[in-house]
């Protein structure tokens, strides 16, 4: 009988991906395969070739990019060196997860199953194409195709003689081989371990170790009016200034670590009655597996709820399912389960996806379930927190060198302070609790946007909305060394509600170092947007393209 092993593959620049490969894993295990679940470029794909089983589950970025989780994989297939018959032993399934509103939907999905078929590849069905876009989100893909998928590998790879599935409604408790990818090795005494600054926190080590900056910045108290021009959704904004120099380009690309709140985190332990203090050693129920990126060993649970667990996230289906699996209560459980089930998709979306209910929100409406969850399962109940946000610099250095004016307000209500998620791209400012001392894990890195050397040569920017931001530094910039030239064409809804950086706009102008062109697409009965302008503009923009070697740049 052929080796029932399953190896599943994820490439994600977010976390849906890997949720959706520990499903698979998940139910490889309850048909009793071995299954190993890693990102593709934590697997030697070199080994590719003595696999008999693989499942890709890989999402598309940006225009067709492949995620970052996945480029060297991807560099390595593509190989022109690679023989036509090199994985013709490979038995292999695609999941591709996009969204349908971007023109390369699914791009990399499509493109890795035609590379699988071109290297000799066998599919075992076609390729899945899950979509953000649909009412049940990807899952009205995932969930036919899984079934599609199980009875095709059972055929291959059947059950070994007094063998059955194991149902999905086990609890976890009698079955741990089925959900947990993790066995508590020991527990400490709590008080072994104190608490962690955020700035000698495991992620921050990775942060080091890569590029250039952790810096500390000093938050000042709340000064009404500070921030963008226009209304901006938020609290409190505060203006972060850094205690050493960020020194950085228009165009480069600042980088954020995220981390959970100390609030979230003390209510996560009420809740689940932990220590948090408490120390732990973890190690993997399958051999070969790695253990996750930048945990210390050992942890507490404080720095594992701070630093890795996304406590803010919206729970995806899985995490009823186990949840249903790990209550004692008969209501809560019935309801987990209702919600779990594939009936019960347009209700789990009604009351989790729509409202962007959280999976500390979930818990504390599940009290006597959440208060029964043993520590053993929270890394396979919570998804890590995801890859360090990427912020565009709204200000030059030239402007404000020991301030980081960076493109973004933040909402007090969003995830991993004092770094949640951008609303608007023009303030500078960072949410904070309190004004003091705030770490911050933060880094540059290179951007993609390189400005002319030659100070004659003109530059047209088109920033439609928050694209604005990075030209905003770049204009900057350009009218420090005294260059002119600049031609923006930039476009919003409303004069009156979203016209970033207006003053700034309108000085420039007043001095001769900017020239403006306004679409306001709500302000009047016609739809107006920045084409519109281009277009009324024509010849001008084509002067300067043509006969004086104007560089052009879109950005939004």
């Amino acid at each position: 009988m052929a080796e029932r092993k399953v190896l599943v593959l994820f490439g994600s620049q977010t976390g849906t991906a890997e949720d959706a490969a520990e499903r698979i894993g998940r139910e490889a295990k309850r048909r009793h395969f071995q299954c190993r679940v890693e990102a593709l470029d934590s697997y030697d794909v070199a080994n590719l070739i003595n696999e008999p089983l693989v499942v890709f589950v890989c999402a598309t970025t940006g225009q067709g990019d492949p995620p970052d989780n996945m480029k060297t994989f991807w560099r390595f297939l593509f190989r022109k060196s690679l023989s036509p018959s090199s994985l013709c032993q490979l038995d292999y399934a695609v999941l591709g997860l996009g969204d349908s509103s971007y023109p390369k939907f699914n791009f990399i999905a499509k493109k890795l199953h035609k590379r699988l078929l071109q290297l000799g590849g066998n599919p075992l069905l076609p390729v899945a194409l899950g979509d953000d876009q649909h009412d049940l989100g990807p899952d009205a893909v995932i969930d036919p195709w899984l079934l599609a998928l199980w009875d095709k590998v059972l055929a291959l790879y059947p059950l070994p003689p007094g063998l059955e599935i194991i149902s999905p409604d086990v609890c976890a408790e009698t079955s741990p081989c089925v959900w947990s990818c993790w066995a508590v090795l020991s527990m400490a005494k709590p008080g072994a371990c104190g608490s962690v600054s955020p700035a000698h926190g495991p992620a921050l080590a990775l942060l080091r170790s890569q590029l250039e900056h952790c810096v500390q910045f000093w938050a000042p108290p709340v000064q009404e009016g500070q921030g963008c021009a226009g209304e901006c959704p938020r609290e409190a904004v505060r203006v972060l200034e850094s205690l050493e120099p960020v020194w950085f380009s228009a165009g480069d690309v600042v980088m954020i670590q995220p981390q959970n709140s100390p609030e979230d985190v003390q209510q996560f332990c009420q809740l689940l009655c932990l220590q948090p203090d408490r120390l732990f050693v973890l190690k993997p129920t399958e051999p070969g597996t790695a253990l996750p990126a930048l945990l210390p060993q050992p942890c507490s649970i404080r720095q594992l709820l701070t630093h890795h667990l996304d406590l803010a996230c919206v729970p995806r289906r899985s995490f009823f399912q186990l949840l249903s699996c790990l209550s004692t209560h008969p209501l809560e459980r019935e309801k987990l389960q209702e919600l779990s089930s594939a009936q019960g998709q347009e209700e789990l979306y009604s009351y989790c996806n729509r409202p962007r209910r959280t999976t500390l929100e979930v818990l504390w409406d599940f009290p006597h379930t959440s208060c029964a969850i043993p520590p053993d399962y929270l890394l396979d109940l919570i998804p890590r927190i995801s890859s360090p946000s990427l912020l565009l610099p709204s200000s030059s250095e030239h402007r404000v060198p020991l301030q980081l004016a960076l493109s973004c307000c933040f909402s007090p209500s969003s995830l991993s302070l004092p770094i949640p998620v951008p609303l608007c791209p023009t303030a500078g400012c960072f949410w904070c609790p309190a004004a003091g001392d705030v770490w911050v894990p933060l880094w540059v890195k290179k951007g993609g946007l390189k400005f002319p050397a030659d100070p004659d040569t003109p530059v047209v920017m088109i920033g439609p909305g928050t694209g604005v931001a990075p030209f905003r530094a770049a204009i900057q910039e350009r009218v420090a060394q005294g260059r002119r030239g600049n031609f923006l064409f930039f476009g919003c809804r409303q004069r009156s509600k979203d016209f970033y950086c207006r003053e700034d706009w309108e000085e420039l102008v007043a001095k001769g170092f900017l020239t403006l062109f306004t679409a306001f697409s709500r302000d009047q009965e016609e739809k107006v947007y920045v084409q519109h302008r281009i277009r009324e503009q024509r010849r001008l923009v084509w002067e300067l393209l043509n006969c004086r070697g104007a560089h052009l740049y879109l950005a939004g």
